[in-house]
């Protein structure tokens, strides 16, 4: 195989593919035929678009940041775009880690192009002295709960079919499944009664503490205690044995994720419990809207500092937050969350809330050492 750029095999190429420069770049088509597999794929396997990421959310992302690199490859055969690859190289933290992903346009299938584009994909990783690669592949919670035979995961809990044609072509491959995640979903609005009987039950466990909110952008006040919480968030949530170092956040990092989100079109309400009698901060959860998908929120991150649980600030805060989204989204009628299945605190939150499973994912690793 020749260098992380291309590679030729029985008539098929794989190419590393440019980024634009901006989401108002003209040409670019190697990367609309990306973005346009990707968009297919979604909707074959989801049957709308909720999960994918519009083009300037693909466009930003895939431009990498001064955290991750991340590089996008197309496979042709006589010039027809039939499958993709991409690659993601942590370069602050996780830095023997890589992210590898691989797509293949339906008719092409059984051919050997997606070995051929992972094959690229793990020798430019290994060329860049990436010794661990991690995938994900997930669907409609449908496929675990027909009864068909599972695949436990290896260190979390959880599992995904063994039939799916990504499990096969993952276990082939020398990847072990190391955790899944559960994607859930809440209608909005959700009931008086039910809103208020959490909130009470948080509110009282939680004395001495209070929340703040805020849109798009922390506080400045705020941000330096912001960014120890997100640090937290790499290192205080379960992540089976994938093995990751923890990320360092600080002012920096937390501006730079808000202007991409702000530059991709993405809004965000963030909530946050502070500590009355220390002034810590003590908990967040942040949430997501993008005007392309106007009735469905998105649930980021939710976080509880070691110190400060037992509190039902886990719950305090998403209250909070979903209060202030309903008056800034008023026409939003679902959110959507992804949980790791082994996770079962954070799991109860959102079954009180009134979140139903909707879909799996599973987390895939392959270790070189």
């Amino acid at each position: 195989m020749s260098t992380s750029n291309s590679s030729v095999n029985g008539g098929v190429s794989v190419q590393r593919i440019p980024v634009p420069d901006s989401p108002a770049t003209p040409g670019a088509s190697g990367f609309h035929a990306f973005h346009e597999l990707t968009v297919s794929h979604e909707m074959e396997l989801w049957g709308n678009l909720d999960r994918c990421p519009t083009w300037a959310e693909a466009v930003l992302f895939w431009q990498g940041n001064d955290y991750e690199e991340r590089h996008v490859y197309l496979a042709h055969i006589g010039g027809v775009p039939v499958g993709a690859g991409t690659l993601t190289l942590p370069i602050s933290e996780n830095t023997t880690t890589a992210g590898v992903d691989v797509l293949i346009r339906p008719g092409y299938w059984r051919r050997g192009l997606g070995s051929l584009i992972l094959g690229v994909l793990e020798q430019a990783a290994y060329e860049r002295g990436r010794l661990s690669f991690d995938a994900y592949f997930g669907g409609p919670i449908a496929a675990v709960e027909a009864g068909s035979d599972i695949l436990a995961a290896k260190s979390g809990s959880g599992g995904v079919p063994r039939s799916w044609a990504a499990t096969c072509f993952a276990l082939h491959h020398g990847y072990s499944l190391e955790q899944v995640e559960t994607s859930s979903v809440l209608s909005l609005p959700i009931p008086a009664e039910r809103r208020l009987d959490v909130e009470w039950d948080a509110l009282r466990h939680a004395s001495g503490y209070s929340t703040v909110t805020w849109h798009d952008s922390c506080p400045e006040a705020l941000i330096g205690a912001f960014a120890r919480l997100k640090s937290l968030m790499s290192t205080e949530v379960p992540i089976a044995g994938m093995g990751w170092e923890g990320e360092q956040w600080n002012a920096a990092r937390v501006r730079q994720e808000e202007a991409t989100w702000d530059a991709s079109g993405l809004r965000s309400v963030v909530a946050v419990a502070r500590h009355d009698a220390t002034g810590e901060l003590a908990a967040y959860t942040a949430m997501t809207h993008r005007d392309q998908t106007p009735a469905m929120l998105y649930q980021e991150d939710t976080l509880v500092a070691p110190e400060h649980r037992g509190h039902r600030l886990g719950m305090l805060v998403k209250v909070a937050n979903l209060r202030q989204a309903a008056e800034r989204w008023p026409h939003a009628t679902a959110v959507l969350t992804w949980n790791a299945t082994e996770n079962q605190h954070m799991l109860a939150i959102n079954i009180a809330l009134g979140f139903k499973p909707s879909g799996f994912e599973g987390a895939w690793q392959k270790r070189l050492e």
